[in-house]
């Protein structure tokens, strides 16, 4: 049985996650699998620090080159988190031949075509499931498993830490500030947690999975972002007055040619699948023509998921007998810049007669239709009552145009929240 020569870039505690599985599954690898690893160099910034995982001293370096040059290492996998120099590294390993395996979403998204270009020129393995959702075999399914599908639309919940905040705001009615005081604090969420509560890391999973679902790169330039920092535990107590549960989504969709990628929070109705996705679990609802509506739940991220992942993509890798590459075509030529759904809009109106026949027909002329509305509490002390209105689905355009017709004295918008019961 031949044993193939590894590389690791990077060390933390995903990669420390890798070497302990592969120490101690060995075994169980080489009997089921019939392949055999040994790892050649691991690449660190500090030789000296101490590891979640004893490693031999041996095997640690901090020079790039004893990895990306070395001769009889046939495998890099990538743990380094970042766009640079994690992206000019597995450029540089592919165009040296070594296939690559890896999680990092954000180098992937930000130098798709480069990557993929370098894979495909050298003929060697580009491997990056636990890019997106972690131990959840999504890119996989959509690789292989759905291939005989034209997928129409995905809706993903593909970051943890902003489903553990609305999560714990939806059940204990607690603030944003200090749900994500209490993630921090237990490691869920990162002190500078921008990336994932402005939905960057998101944006990141999702310009992948909408790239490989719809066959044409979509640049994460091109995904509609906005995240949860403006979201209220009104909000989220006034959705559910409507039987709606608020979720931070990654939405894609595809029709007539013209792809619609979006991240933003979204209500869904009590009775979707993706409502009881609480906590930090990561959740991808997909409809194909063929197999119709599924959905795959799991662990998203975490040490042990991601580096189970990656075990499992290095283990295709060895055994691959012609490194595939994505099916995708082209570029994506025709985004969306405007979407149809429903909308949540919450406002502060005067509280006196015919305000909110005026505020009605503000949105009856942009073609805008109210389903309901309610009040809540009592009018403040500048005379004005907070009104929650839900639309039938109307246009994001129509929307804006509507609330910008509306005059400011009369009633002011407090928030948008998209819905979406498809």
């Amino acid at each position: 049985m031949e044993t193939i020569r590894i590389g690791f870039l990077g060390c933390g505690n995903i990669g420390c996650g890798v070497y302990r599985l592969l120490q101690t599954h060995g075994e169980a690898m080489r009997a089921n699998e019939g392949v055999a690893f040994d790892i050649g160099a691991i690449l660190v910034r500090d030789v000296a620090k101490k590891r979640s995982w004893a490693i031999p001293a041996s095997l640690l370096t901090d020079r790039a080159e004893d990895v990306l040059d070395n001769p009889d290492i046939a495998i890099v996998m990538e743990f380094m988190g970042g766009e640079q120099p994690a992206a000019s590294y597995m450029i540089r390993a592919l165009k040296a031949g070594k296939s690559i395996v890896t999680a990092n979403k954000m180098a992937l998204a930000t130098h798709w075509d480069e990557i993929v270009s370098a894979a495909r020129e050298s003929g060697a393995g580009l491997y990056y499931e636990a890019s997106v959702c972690g131990a959840i075999p999504i890119i996989r399914a959509i690789n292989d498993s759905l291939q005989a599908n034209r997928v129409t639309s995905l809706m993903g919940i593909i970051n943890g830490t902003t489903n553990y905040i609305l999560s714990r705001m939806s059940s204990e009615g607690a603030d944003y500030a200090r749900v994500l005081a209490d993630a921090q604090r237990l490691g869920l969420a990162e002190p500078d947690p921008t990336a994932d509560v402005e939905g960057y890391d998101a944006a990141y999973k999702l310009s992948i999975l909408s790239t490989l679902a719809f066959h044409r790169h979509v640049p994460v330039d091109c995904v509609y972002r906005e995240g949860i920092t403006g979201i209220s535990a009104i909000d989220v107590a006034c959705g559910k007055e409507f039987g709606l549960t608020l979720k931070l989504l990654a939405v894609a969709k595809e029709e007539n040619g013209v792809i619609q990628a979006r991240v933003h929070p979204t209500f869904v109705p009590d009775h979707h699948p993706l409502a009881s996705v609480s906590d930090a679990f990561n959740a991808v609802y997909v409809n194909g023509d063929a197999c119709g509506e599924m959905m795959f739940y799991g662990r998203g991220a975490g040490d042990m998921p991601t580096a189970s992942a990656l075990v499992s993509d290095l283990i295709k890798a060895a055994k691959a007998k012609r490194h595939e590459l994505p099916a995708v075509h082209s570029a994506a030529e025709r985004m969306a810049d405007d979407w149809t759904c429903v909308h949540f809009v919450r406002m502060m109106a005067k509280d006196e007669p015919g305000v909110l026949s005026k505020v009605a027909g503000q949105f009856a002329d942009e073609g805008v239709s109210i389903a309901s509305m309610v009040q809540k509490g009592r009018c403040n002390s500048d005379g004005r009552v907070q009104l929650v209105f839900l639309t039938h689905r109307a246009s994001e355009r129509s929307i804006r145009s509507a609330l910008a017709r509306i005059d400011g004295d009369l009633a002011s918008e407090l928030h948008i929240i998209r819905v979406e019961n498809e």
